[in-house]
Order: C-alpha cells, then structure tokens, then sequence
C-alpha cells in the first residue's frame, strides 16, 4: 500500500449504493451503516435492485464520494465499472461488508474493517490508499488473487446406467471380480498443460505438467507474486508486472468469480490504480484481518 493521503474536496458528500442482496440478507446492518454515514455526513442514498440500477446509481454520482453497501460482489462491480468508465483512479470508494463471511474475503484482505458501525466510520474518517489493480486484456478487473486451480476430472465415460442395463453391468462386474482382482488404479491428479511467461521469461511450459497458478496483488508496489506449481511438487515463485498464461482452454478464478474457458490472457498490475478509505495506520493492522 501506498501511503496514507488525506480525503479530497467535498468528502462529507456521500452517494451510499446499497446492494440489494444486501438489504434482503441483513437489513438490520444495513440500517446501522445508512443511520452513521447520514449522521455524519450529507449522504444520499440509492437502493437499486438491479445490476443496470447499480451501474446508474454510480455513473451519476456527480461530485459525491462512493459508499458501497454489500458484498465482495458489489466492491468488485463498482470497481469494474469505474474502471471501464475510466473514472477509477479519479476517485475514492469506501466499502461497508455486509454479507456472507465466504463473500467478504476480499474485503477483509483489503483491509476494510469488519463490522458495519467500524467501517461506516472509517469511510467518514478513515484515511486514503492508493492500491494495485491487475488488469487483464479483455479488460477484466482483479483485486487481489488470481487463480488458476487444479481443473476437474472428466466426466466418467462408465457413467452409472439404469434399468436393465445397470443389472447386466452389476452382474458382468460380480463375475470379473470373482475371476480377477480389479486392478488397484493410482490416483493421479489432473493437471494443466500451460505455458507460463513472466514479464516474458518463460516459468512453464507446456511440456510440464502445472497443477495450480496463482497471482497475488500486494495491494501497492506494482509488482504481483506468481507462484507455479508443478505436478512434481516444485514450486515456481517469482514477483512481476504481467503474466501471460496460453494453452489449452482452461478456465480462472479472479477474486471470487470464476471466468473462461480461454486460450490465452495476459494480466497486468497498474500500479496505483484505484483508491480504497481503510482505517488509519494505527488501526489498520487490527482491522485488516488474514490476508491472501
């Protein structure tokens, strides 16, 4: 993270977007953020119910500060969509985590404080941090962890039958196992054939077997860490500025959305490229939580 900068011009005008799955999985959270943040400053608040009405929401917000109410989810859409505006690094958001603890993991690794009343009042009066965003090239946003896991086995060819088929196939079974022991098979676990650059330097390529990738934003410093592990058990650890993954289709998992199958994609960290209110420096630690 960068350092701390102080709250720009006109910081006491909020535009507070409340998440509707926010409002209909805690609505007793969500009251206690709206009656802090009106309390404190001029805020307006927006309840959209659809995605379109969200995008609105913010693509209106004129001079007024973001204060988003909701989810992992949520943080991710604002950000995507301040992003493609090019309006991101222009100004600041504040997050207040209302939801399910599996869909606030983001947050929390940002730093964002994990009650509603702690984070209402850190976006009043938390202080400004300038974080890395990797930026992928069909302009797909990441926060902080891409993954690209162990792919799932494939569908098994001797797929349970039913009716009279499944008789002759347990009776055809019974006898090949009294004749002969079924043959013990290793598990062996699946892999991908990728090829793996970092800031052009090849970490893998498709003639070794890749059983994960994973690329984590430091949230400040331009540079990501890349860690590749191979089906031997080796680990690949490097830090860089773009990664460049082509293969075979495979699929990815950026933050908490899971996205492809594509053939290849390049991510790229632009250091700096959006701003977060966390609580100040003193606190921050506290608050923050586990991190990636």
């Amino acid at each position: 993270m960068s350092a701390a900068e102080p709250p720009g011009d006109g910081d006491d005008q909020l535009l507070v977007v409340i998440d509707p799955a926010a409002r209909r999985n805690d609505g007793e959270s969500v009251r206690i953020a709206k009656d802090v943040l009106s309390a404190g400053s001029h805020a307006k608040i927006c309840l959209p119910d659809t995605p379109e009405e969200f995008a609105r929401a913010l693509s209106r917000r004129g001079s007024r500060r973001p204060v988003v109410v909701g989810d992992d989810h949520a943080l991710l859409r604002a950000v995507a969509q301040l992003h493609r505006e090019r309006e991101l690094a222009a100004g600041v958001l504040s997050l207040i985590p209302v939801g399910a603890a599996h869909a606030l993991e983001v947050a929390h690794a940002l730093g964002v404080p994990r009650g509603a009343v702690a984070a209402a009042r850190t976006a009043l009066d938390g202080v400004v941090r300038r974080l890395d965003l990797l930026v992928d090239d069909s302009d797909g946003v990441v926060l902080g962890r891409l993954r690209i896991p162990v792919p799932p086995p494939p569908p098994d060819a001797r797929s349970p039958h039913v009716g009279v088929t499944a008789v002759w196939d347990t009776c055809r079974s019974l006898m090949t196992s009294l004749v002969r022991p079924a043959p013990v098979a290793a598990a062996q676990p699946e892999t991908h054939r990728l090829r793996i650059e970092a800031d052009g330097v090849v970490l893998s390529d498709l003639d070794t077997p890749v059983r994960d990738l994973s690329v984590t934003s430091r949230g400040g410093g331009g540079l990501a860490d890349v860690v590749v592990r191979t089906a031997s058990g080796e680990d690949v650890t490097v830090e860089a500025e773009a990664v460049t993954v082509s293969g075979a289709d495979f699929r990815y998992r950026a933050d908490i959305r899971t996205a492809g199958p594509v053939r290849t994609r390049t991510w790229t960290v632009r250091p700096g490229a959006w701003s977060l209110m966390l609580p100040a420096p003193a606190s921050a630690d506290a608050a923050a939580g586990a991190r990636w």
